[in-house]
């Protein structure tokens, strides 16, 4: 098998039908042989049967895999596991992919490329309240729907991809190991953390990422993440998810610097007049306090440990 498409997903049977008819659609050589692995996180809706109609059309395109362990990690490990292409390639089950999106993306990926990524847009265009900025120094759009946009040209990354748009080669996962358990989304986290991370670790190895503009996905804008609940939410799980990526590195001079400078925010956020500004600066201040509530469980845990490996009544 060339390439394993792998697509998890947890309650959104409709948008997950969309999402695999745009991929069955996927023009790729007559050469290659690919599939669609479909991950049933756990689902209580009708995933199931979702995906079994599209088995029950095309068996040897289509698969369907149950992982029960809630979490999105869990789910996309499990597809690396029992997947059989030498180049992975994953999106998100809200997305309507470009026909030629699977090809364009994969096609880079050789001895030069280890891993890809394509562009991610909004699929809809709409009037967003007054309180939410989409573009400019207060951009809140990467919450709103996973939206990359690095321009027309192809290049080296230099950040890490997004998990809705991107694709490895199979040897990245035996030599880097797998997503995170830790991070990603869950029952008790909505951010996604788990496929920047592991990004971030083939940069920090030297492997080469490219951006390929012409791999195009187009992302639903759920109506439940149009509050501002939801964008508090999900900086806050953002702030911890950037501290758990780097809590062997965290020292104390980190912690008092992300004190003060949230600290500095809410100040910032209480003065502002314009609602984008105001608002925008309110999440920073939840993503401060995210990342400061992780150092702390960590760093009480960790004391713990050391307790009771020690001998030392707490």
């Amino acid at each position: 098998m060339d390439i394993s498409v792998v697509v998890c997903t947890y309650n959104r049977c409709r948008s997950l039908a969309v999402t695999l008819k745009s991929i069955s659609t996927s023009v790729m050589p007559a050469s290659q042989e690919w599939e669609v692995v479909v991950v049933d996180n756990n689902s209580s809706d009708g995933t199931r049967d979702a995906v079994q109609c599209f088995c029950d059309q095309n068996p040897v395109r289509f698969r369907y895999l149950f992982e029960p362990n809630q979490g999105k990690s869990y789910a996309l490990n499990k597809a690396i596991r029992e997947s059989h292409g030498r180049i992975l390639a994953f999106t998100d089950d809200d997305v309507t992919v470009d026909p030629n999106w699977l090809q364009n993306l994969t096609s880079v990926l050789g001895e030069a490329y280890v891993g890809s990524a394509g562009r991610t847009l909004a699929a809809t265009s709409f009037d967003p309240p007054k309180w939410l900025s989409l573009d400019g120094r207060y951009n809140m759009s990467g919450a709103l729907c996973p939206q990359f946009d690095l321009g027309d040209t192809q290049f080296d990354l230099r950040e890490a991809p997004w998990g809705a748009n991107m694709a490895f080669r199979r040897e990245m996962f035996e030599k880097y190991g797998t997503f995170r358990l830790d991070l990603g989304p869950s029952a008790k986290r909505r951010v996604s953390s788990e496929d920047t991370e592991f990004g971030r670790r083939l940069l920090s190895g030297g492997e080469r990422l490219c951006y390929v503009p012409s791999a195009t996905v187009y992302h639903e804008i759920l109506d439940e993440r149009l509050s501002k609940d939801f964008f508090l939410t999900w900086w806050f799980g953002l702030g911890r998810g950037k501290t758990k990526e780097r809590l062997q590195n965290l020292t104390l001079l980190d912690v008092l610097k992300i004190i003060v400078r949230t600290f500095a925010t809410a100040i910032g956020w209480l003065v502002s007049i314009s609602p984008q500004k105001r608002f925008y600066r309110k999440c920073q201040v939840w993503f401060g306090a995210g990342k400061l509530l992780e150092a702390i469980r960590t760093a009480e845990t960790n004391q713990k440990s050391r307790s009771q490996v020690q001998g030392i009544p707490r």
